[in-house]
């Protein structure tokens, strides 16, 4: 990963990303360095409660990576995901697991503190984001930051979210109803690379998935390994690496373990074993005879197009004050 940042063709990819997160974001109303003038030190600070909280729980970066694309799936990129009450985002199934809400507080009182009233909670996790990879050994990308926040928060909406056992068909066809295409799908998938599954959402296919055996798309060899960590009626909320061998690091090792059938999630595995995604699965580990993409840099492309999904700017939404809450 070291030598990818003095590599002209990596600057050049970088140069382009930056040019295409310029043009996909112009409409919208975000653009990079919107706090330059009115809170400078917006993006330092977050960055610093961020690095502060991963120093003592590294599991927070896969947290915050899902708890972004979460957001932005439903009701777009608006923090809705954050506001505290019964039946709002936070409370779906989807959603129960996840971690780091406590960093983004953090965050925002410092803001608070230096720059009240000014960045709003839908660009600290954005930004959180971003900073949560680039922990993990990824690669840092230019944020369009200028979102407002969202005042709706509702369970029922999160039914949009991709499951863990969603055909490819599926996961397509959801992420095309926000623009994104499948090489996109592919890349944001791979945020999988770090980050950890409960036993419950995967285990089913470790016992009688068919004809009284694994699920078949698994390595033979594999099964025992996860049967071991995950027995039958065992703890279902026990957590396994989503990328083993590599959990804690941003890199290609999920794509290679999926090719090599040791995928966690039934719908991660389906990106080996469907035609249409298995080809940028091959690409992101620059097979033989593939056209090669670097995962870091198409990873930055599509988070800088998600992450553009649905945004409040201008006059659209609020600023709020304290994250979980509505002004």
């Amino acid at each position: 990963m070291k030598g990818a940042y003095t590599n002209p063709r990596f600057f050049l990819a970088m140069t382009v990303m930056l040019a295409m997160a310029a043009a996909l974001v112009q409409a919208q109303g975000t653009r990079v360095g919107f706090y330059a003038r009115t809170c400078p030190r917006a993006e330092s600070i977050i960055r610093s409660a961020v690095q502060s909280h991963f120093r003592s729980n590294p599991n927070i970066a896969p947290s915050l990576l899902r708890m972004h694309f979460h957001d932005c799936f439903v009701q777009g990129c608006d923090a809705s995901i954050l506001i505290d009450g019964p039946n709002t985002e936070k409370t779906a199934p989807p959603n129960r697991l996840l971690r780091g809400y406590e960093v983004i507080d953090d965050a925002k009182t410092q803001l608070e503190a230096a720059c009240p009233g000014v960045v709003s909670c839908a660009d600290i996790l954005t930004l959180a984001a971003r900073d949560s990879v680039f922990l993990t050994r990824g690669i840092n990308w230019a944020v369009p930051t200028g979102r407002r926040d969202g005042r709706v928060s509702l369970a029922s909406d999160t039914t949009i979210l991709p499951g863990f056992r969603e055909s490819i068909d599926s996961q397509k066809q959801k992420f095309a109803a926000f623009g994104l295409n499948t090489q996109d799908l592919v890349a944001l998938v791979g945020g999988h690379t770090i980050g950890t599954s409960a036993c419950q959402l995967f285990s089913y296919r470790l016992y009688n998935f068919t004809n009284g055996g694994p699920d078949p798309t698994m390595n033979p060899a594999f099964v025992p390994q996860l049967q071991a960590l995950c027995p039958q009626n065992g703890d279902g909320s026990r957590r396994i690496d989503l990328d083993t061998g590599s959990g804690n690091r941003f890199d290609t090792s999920f794509f290679a373990n999926l090719r090599n059938g040791r995928g966690i999630l039934e719908s991660d595995q389906k990106l080996w074993t469907d035609p249409s995604t298995r080809t940028f699965v091959q690409r992101f580990l620059g097979e033989r005879g593939s056209r090669p993409l670097n995962f870091n840099v198409e990873f930055a492309r599509s988070m800088v197009k998600m992450s553009n999904i649905g945004v409040k700017t201008g006059t659209n939404g609020e600023i709020r004050r304290i994250c979980s809450a509505i002004n």
